[in-house]
């Protein structure tokens, strides 16, 4: 692997290892269930730069190590476009590591945002290891605009119905 790290756009060879990873996201953090059918059309996508943009850290199309999915949308009171992140994932393997991949996808998102002159909303819905995230998106984009609560849930509560879906992604990956 090279020694400097590097986001690049995914494409639409990368489907497989962006589902795997966004499973795996699901399985870990997620408040629902995930829809696998409509995880996959937010990716295919941003696969496609259609309306999105998947960034992805990993040489191989195989094998992705971390990801950045963005959208652009319009608020839910405005026709002005917005570009609104989906999730930031990174495999728990390389949340330690050197590079900082969080913060190269963060940096990702910034220059996306920039290019096309818009405002980025991005957070932190997670109740595991909430702390660090948000010290990291602190020092990526400045203090935050406010705070977000769950009521009736957590993330991660879903994770043995998520599991389940993952050991089935190989038929949902040939459909």
């Amino acid at each position: 692997m090279n020694n400097e790290l590097k986001v690049r756009i995914g494409t639409p060879a990368d489907v497989h290892a962006v589902m795997d990873i966004a499973l795996a996201c699901a399985a870990e953090n997620g408040l629902t269930n995930p829809n696998p059918i409509k995880l996959l059309q937010e990716v295919w996508a941003g696969l496609h730069q259609d309306g999105s943009i998947i960034g992805v850290i990993g040489e191989s199309h195989e094998y992705v190590e971390a990801a950045i999915l963005l959208r652009v949308e319009s608020l839910w009171y405005s026709d002005d476009k917005s570009l609104i992140e989906r999730a930031i994932i990174v495999r728990p393997e390389y949340r330690q590591a050197k590079g900082g991949r969080a913060k190269l996808l963060c940096e990702f998102a910034k220059k996306v945002a920039g290019k096309l002159d818009v405002p980025l909303l991005i957070g932190v819905l997670s109740n595991q290891r909430t702390e660090g995230k948000v010290r990291l998106y602190e020092r990526q984009f400045g203090p935050s605009a406010g705070a977000y609560w769950i009521y009736g849930g957590k993330t991660g509560g879903k994770a043995d119905h998520i599991r389940d879906a993952l050991s089935n992604q190989a038929s949902i990956a040939a459909a």
